[in-house]
């Protein structure tokens, strides 16, 4: 595939062993998917870890958006602090201002505290104003890749303006798309030249444990859905 990476957005043990089995180039490890995605356990980290796969963290203290208070970044740095510890290849991270421009100043401050991961902006990056001052920031910053659906609600509408992103970026920031990538459209996505990456985390809703006061309806991980876009491609 020209060097194209699959990113596997897990947030479960079963889906960090689909990872695994289907020989996945780097995975999102993260958890709560119904809310968007959450920082994970130390222990789900581990464990990942633990079977050699490449782990980048998504740092997101809460669902919403990305604009976040002094004592949620502290959070945040904690979280990069443990994830720099325990070994993992790298963090997944998506900070905004008010005005909801990149904000340069907190992600210079956080990366510096940990050069030596790989540094991922997350779909925060399609909320930001401008797209292309959005990549200088980045790049300026020093981040290895930004994950985008091309500034739109899904991949599918957001083809034409990816394939500007990979020309615009030039290659000095890796452009990995996802939101929404299925079996119909990955192969279209795969086509897009200069693209390095893929993510997606083939899920379904499940009602989880239907016989229990504490039933709830997730986002998990379908073997069959994976190996159709897998398949696609």
């Amino acid at each position: 595939m020209n060097g194209l990476k699959l990113e596997l957005c897990v947030a479960s043990v079963e889906a960090i062993d689909l990872a695994s089995k289907y020989g996945f180039d780097r995975i999102e490890l993260c958890q709560s998917l119904e809310q968007g995605g959450l920082t994970p356990s130390a222990g789900l980290v581990d464990y990942a870890l633990n079977l050699g796969l490449s782990t980048h963290v998504l740092i997101r203290p809460r669902a919403g958006g990305f604009c976040y208070s002094h004592k949620e970044l502290t959070i945040i740095q904690r979280e990069i602090d443990n994830c720099r510890r325990i070994g993992a290849h790298g963090v997944v991270v998506g900070i905004l201002m008010e005005n909801y421009n990149v904000d340069k100043l907190i992600l210079k401050s956080l990366k510096e505290c940990a050069p030596e991961l790989e540094w991922t902006f997350h779909r925060a990056f399609d909320e930001s104003i401008d797209w292309k001052h959005s990549l200088e920031v980045l790049i300026d910053i020093g981040f290895n890749r930004v994950l985008t659906s091309g500034f739109a609600s899904n991949v599918e509408l957001g083809i034409a303006e990816l394939s500007e992103m990979c020309a615009y970026a030039k290659n000095n920031i890796e452009i990995m798309a996802g939101g929404g990538v299925n079996a119909g459209n990955i192969h279209k996505l795969a086509d897009i030249n200069g693209l390095s990456g893929i993510h997606f985390s083939a899920t379904q809703k499940v009602l989880l444990d239907e016989d229990s006061a504490f039933s709830e309806t997730i986002l998990r991980v379908s073997e069959s859905k994976l190996k159709r876009i897998l398949s696609a491609i």
